[in-house]
């Protein structure tokens, strides 16, 4: 069985972050979040994948690779402009020919994996198997309607006055009898080719298409608000251990990780939480649920359930909470008698002062 991760995409909704660098590898527990998509795929048994990225893009083949980290061979898939998701499909099929595939979407985070499922599809092989989601908004996402033998019936995308609360999450079980619904879907009110248009052909066409309903955490990181609980999530996974340096001054408590050439000194952290490679911590508190890229700077400082991206670096300031600060980014306490802010704020930024 194959794999198809969509990659592409302009990740506007996470600018500034996606100005430098594509959304999937924006990390979260320290690890770029289609890293933990492979590792799902590989976990579930995934050999071959295919990545779709937008064409010209080389990040994510040089953070990737030939997939050899993640036990798999990798191709790459160029798409020239954003066009949908069936789109996708449509330009991979020479690399999918009539195999099985699961088509996963490479922001998306599924906490518990998704190997279960997988084998499920493997071992009953609908024509398509949608993996959904218990939400509270449904209106936000696309929603399934299931009858009583667990088949969907109607697939409808923002519905108004929704009649379920079953969302579709970013992992869908395809035969290739997706193939012939991609061909006869026609571009939506948008100009995109809708993967809910190509399956609601299937459902009209009698062809079984099953949901089942994701029991774990499930979330697209498509806002900053997304990207920090889903570091709270995997945070809770990581296995603790300390293969840096943290001197007898500084005290630990809890799940925390200390990667190699780090160093703690006079410090205070509480897990779970991640010390990237190569950062410093001096004089500072770490509080729970944060993740400290490679290089990181931290200097009588004190941040919790924050994000802070490689070689960032904060300064004489101790109440960073729920933040995400870039790659490189500085954040210090300004030393001038008089209680100003001075900012340097760049497009798509959102800075919360207190009053």
């Amino acid at each position: 069985m194959k794999s198809l991760v969509l990659s592409g995409g302009t990740g506007s909704r996470l600018r500034p972050l996606s100005h430098s660098m594509p959304k999937q590898l924006v990390p979260v527990a320290n690890k770029p979040v289609l890293f933990h998509a492979l590792e799902a795929l590989a976990a579930a048994g995934v050999t071959e994948t295919g990545i779709v990225i937008n064409a010209g893009n080389t990040a994510i083949p040089a953070a990737v690779g030939d997939g050899a980290r993640f036990g798999m061979t990798v191709t790459y898939l160029p798409q020239e402009s954003p066009q949908g998701l069936a789109h996708c499909v449509m330009i991979a099929r020479d690399f999918l020919a009539d195999d099985d595939f699961v088509m996963y979407l490479g922001d998306n985070v599924f906490g518990s994996g998704i190997a279960e499922e997988l084998q499920t599809f493997r071992r009953e092989r609908p024509t398509t198997q949608l993996l959904l989601s218990k939400v509270v908004n449904p209106s936000a996402y696309g929603i399934a309607e299931l009858d009583g033998r667990g088949r969907v019936t109607v697939l409808e995308e923002k519905p108004a006055r929704p009649r379920s609360d079953l969302a579709v999450t970013g992992a869908f079980c395809f035969t290739p009898e997706i193939h012939e619904a991609v061909r006869n879907t026609k571009p939506s009110w948008r100009g995109e080719l809708e993967i809910t248009d190509a399956i609601q052909w299937l459902v009209s066409h009698d062809r079984e298409v099953r949901g089942t309903v994701y029991p774990g955490f499930w979330k697209d990181t498509g806002t900053l608000q997304d990207l920090l609980d889903c570091n709270r999530v995997l945070l809770e996974a990581v296995e603790p251990g300390v293969q840096g340096t943290v001197d007898t001054l500084s005290r630990v408590y809890g799940p925390v990780v200390v990667e190699p050439g780090a160093r703690v000194e006079r410090s205070v952290l509480v897990g779970p939480t991640v010390i990237g490679a190569g950062s410093i911590v001096e004089d500072s508190y770490v509080g729970a649920f944060s993740s400290l890229g490679r290089g990181c700077r931290l200097q009588d400082a004190g941040v919790e359930s924050s994000i802070i991206l490689d070689h960032a670096a904060v300064h004489g300031v101790r109440t960073l909470y729920d933040s995400i600060v870039g790659k490189g980014g500085e954040v210090r306490l300004c030393s001038e008698p008089v209680p100003r802010h001075r900012l340097m704020v760049g497009d798509d930024c959102r800075i919360e002062i207190p009053a």
